[in-house]
């Protein structure tokens, strides 16, 4: 018997592994051309710099309408000095829903509203540019930048410049520090012998604005050097609350001016320098150890966790699959694996001020653990814990029990007043969602995050209401669902609402059986109670309150969010799979597609997966919307506001992990992928969505 079942292991057919390098890098970016939203950037995922073709930020002015020229950090932010000694109470607006007052922080037309919507706001930390000084004497413009060559070489992490002005080359290789927050170059070229190239750094002063690109010289202070020493020099430019730190290879001179510090290389072809940003002076690497610990990084991040491999599908799509699931792998993790809940356009610019989503943080983030990385996870989702007093403090001033998370936010957990956002509630259920993928993972999760994911319940429990008549509990009034085009005042029981709530408070009452405790009753009864998935003409509705959804043109735009009831959570609160596929049938047919989001398309296309309708995945994904859309550099672009958007990055990521694995209710993989021969897949390190 031994004899037999050694030979029948010795001819078991070999799994081929994925050729993760060649994968990675048959996706390496190449620039001929200046083209403002085809900047690259590199960075650790607490810190990003985004870099034009010269592989510094020579023109950021040109960049700004594009995707701009970016300096960012988790850590930098600022306020103004709150000159009209405002109070948070100021942005408070009492509603009467369901019988009692509410309190929410609203748009108003108040200096108190405008104040805590800006502020805090994101810092840009700084400009690193390269000036070159042409021949009769002019400083080089971007026309004189020719023959432009770069690649950000995703394998590395290393993105190499290379260009001429006036025939003199100049070659740049630029990486991201992974363990401080720096950037470093290494600059050849004979103007340096000629001196005619030097290192300009300037910091942008905030606009407070809505949108930052980090090009508003005009209010920027003096720059002074306040530490010299031999192995850098520390600057504190104008009114920033930060440093900036440089090493070079080589001595170099630093002059000062009103706005501007610049770095003047020593006569010689070649040289190096770092610079590194921080809210207090701690050192900066050399060029040559930040390249290293920069390319090991990203060796090892590509060598672990997920991989997937297109190569032989003869679909038309398969290599543009390819290429966006690869980019947005590179993107983010530079963008969104840091400490904290990222921004929509994470670490290039400011959008709302620089602040996060909590409704967005499944999107930037769940990916990492469907991608065999749930550390990257979390990293942001430990924030919760400095966050939760707030939490607690608007559950209790609205009269409920528990946490209930905030919606657009800061890294301290402050709430922004917001119209919409304060009345959003699919962010709560988020927590426990990410919680449990990490249980999955490591069974220390259950002890680590317990607590928190019961006092997520408890308010999950505590914001239904019971119906006298029909004897349910309902969902509002009093919410604007993730469709995000309901009045609040009018509108209760959302379909994706309803089906996440029951789906989480299921699985909080495992959390509690898992911890020894009994099942809590106040949670199950809302669990067995929850007004069941409003339905019409045998499709599912947006909302109980909006029979006339499918009719009412004013309905059929923003997110598909009734198809979210069946996307990232298995079927929950009785859902009937036959009257989703109607849905999404109708959906598709009738949705103004040209208003929606990037991370839609994932979403219809992991409906239409678990839906075992592949090619309608497909089409999802492959939709010519131009919020559908993926630059050269990888990144979802969306409008002229949002020329970035990392939601629909991560989103897609997670749809394509899913649709490779299936899902917990599938016995086989590739649920995504037509059966029609043109689809060749390898994938391996992925996990299954729930």
């Amino acid at each position: 018997m031994r004899k037999v079942l050694f030979f029948l292991l010795l001819f078991q057919p070999a799994v081929a592994q994925i050729n993760r390098k060649a994968v990675v890098q048959r996706h390496t970016v190449h620039i001929n051309k200046a083209e403002a939203l085809s900047s690259l950037s590199v960075g650790n995922g607490n810190f990003a710099f985004t870099v034009d073709v010269t592989g510094m930020q020579s023109f950021p002015e040109f960049y700004a309408a594009g995707v701009p020229l970016g300096t960012q950090s988790v850590w930098g932010w600022r306020s103004v000095p709150d000159t009209g000694h405002y109070r948070f109470e100021e942005t408070l607006k009492d509603y009467d829903f369901n019988g009692r007052k509410v309190s929410y922080a609203v748009q108003t037309k108040s200096p108190a509203v405008d104040y805590f919507r800006a502020n805090p706001h994101r810092l840009q930390l700084g400009n690193v540019a390269m000036e070159i000084t042409k021949k009769d004497g002019s400083l080089a413009a971007l026309e004189d930048i020719r023959n432009i060559d770069q690649q950000l070489d995703l394998w590395t992490g290393e993105i190499s410049s290379r260009f001429t002005v006036e025939g003199d080359t100049v070659k740049v290789i630029t990486v991201g520090d992974q363990i401080r927050d720096a950037v470093a170059f290494s600059i050849t070229s004979d103007l340096l012998v000629q001196g005619r190239l030097k290192i300009r750094l300037r910091v942008p002063e905030p606009t407070g604005e809505w949108k930052d690109v980090g090009v508003n010289w005009e209010k920027i202070g003096g720059a002074k050097v306040v530490e010299s020493a031999l192995d850098g020099r520390a600057l504190k430019i104008g009114n920033a609350q930060h440093f900036i730190q440089m090493k070079s290879s080589l001595p170099a001179r630093v002059q000062n001016a009103k706005q501007v510090v610049w770095v003047i290389p020593p006569r010689g072809k070649h040289f190096d320098i770092a610079v590194g940003f921080s809210s207090r002076p701690v050192g900066v690497s050399a060029f040559s150890s930040i390249r290293e610990n920069n390319k090991k990084h990203w060796e090892q991040f590509w060598s672990s966790g997920g991989a997937v491999d297109f190569a032989g599908s003869t679909d038309p799509r398969a290599f543009e699959l390819e290429r966006r699931v690869v980019l947005s792998q590179y993107l983010t993790k530079i963008q969104c694996s840091g400490g904290f809940p990222p921004q929509e356009t994470g670490l290039t610019y400011n959008s709302w001020y620089g602040k996060p989503h909590l409704e967005m943080h499944w999107w930037h983030v769940v990916h990492f653990a469907l991608w065999g990385r749930p550390e990257l996870m979390e990293r942001s989702l430990d924030w919760y814990f400095k966050v939760a007093g707030k939490a607690k403090l608007l559950a209790k001033r609205q009269g409920y029990e528990g946490l209930r998370w905030q919606k657009m936010t800061d890294h301290e957990g402050n709430e922004a007043p917001s119209s919409i956002g304060s009345f959003l509630i699919w962010q709560q259920p988020h927590f426990i969602y990410m919680a449990e993928m990490l249980y999955r993972h490591d069974k220390k999760a259950l002890r680590k995050y317990k607590e928190l994911l019961f006092a997520t319940a408890d308010f999950m429990a505590s914001y239904p209401v019971l119906d006298p008549v029909t004897k349910k509990y309902n969902l509002g009034k009093g919410l604007i669902p993730a469709q995000e085009c309901f009045d609040p005042r009018t509108t209760f029981n959302p379909t994706y609402e309803l089906a996440y709530w029951h789906w989480a408070l299921n699985i909080a009452q495992q959390w509690r059986v898992r911890s020894g405790l009994p099942k809590n009753k106040k949670w199950q009864e809302v669990i067995d109670r929850l007004a069941p998935l409003p339905q019409q003409n045998n499709v599912y509705l947006a909302t109980e309150s909006t029979p006339d959804c499918y009719t009412n043109e004013g309905y059929l735009k923003d997110h598909p969010a009734v198809l979210a009831a069946y996307a990232t959570i298995p079927a929950a609160n009785g859902l009937d799979t036959t009257i989703m596929k109607n849905t999404l049938e109708l959906v598709w047919d009738k949705w103004k597609w040209n208003n929606t989001w990037g991370w839609d398309f994932p979403l219809v296309a992991m409906t239409a997966a678990r839906l075992h309708l592949p090619e309608k995945a497909l089409d999802a994904l492959f939709m010519p919307i131009r919020t559908n859309t993926y630059l050269l550099n990888g990144h979802n672009y969306q409008d002229e506001r949002l020329t970035i958007y990392l939601p629909g990055n991560g989103g897609l990521l997670s749809a394509v992990a899913m649709m490779c694995t299936g899902t917990d209710a599938d016995a086989t993989g590739n649920i995504g992928f037509p059966s029609n021969g043109k689809w060749k897949i390898k994938w391996e390190g992925l996990e299954k969505m729930f």
